[in-house]
């Protein structure tokens, strides 16, 4: 292994269009609200909490992705638990 192997190892480079699998839970912050749906936006990829919800943007909540298409980079997810107010 050489030296430039060493120092790089366990490195990666983030992505901007992160895809994510149904059932898989994450923390992320609330963008908007459009009107209907919660938006939370992970990069260039987009989750979106559908129905009735409290959260309100800047808030920080934990994520269930429902689903998650990986061409488009667009998803819906569920609200596990709010853990700071905006």
């Amino acid at each position: 292994m050489s030296r430039l192997d060493k120092l790089l190892a366990g490195w990666t480079f983030r992505t901007a269009t992160p895809t994510f699998e149904p059932g898989e839970v994450i923390t992320a912050f609330v963008s908007d609200n459009d009107g209907n749906d919660i938006i939370v936006r992970i990069g260039d990829s987009i989750l979106r909490i559908e129905g009735d919800t409290e959260a309100q943007a800047e808030t920080k909540v934990s994520l269930k992705v429902t689903s998650f298409d990986a061409q488009n980079y667009v998803g819906t997810a569920e609200i596990v638990e709010i853990l700071s107010e905006a």
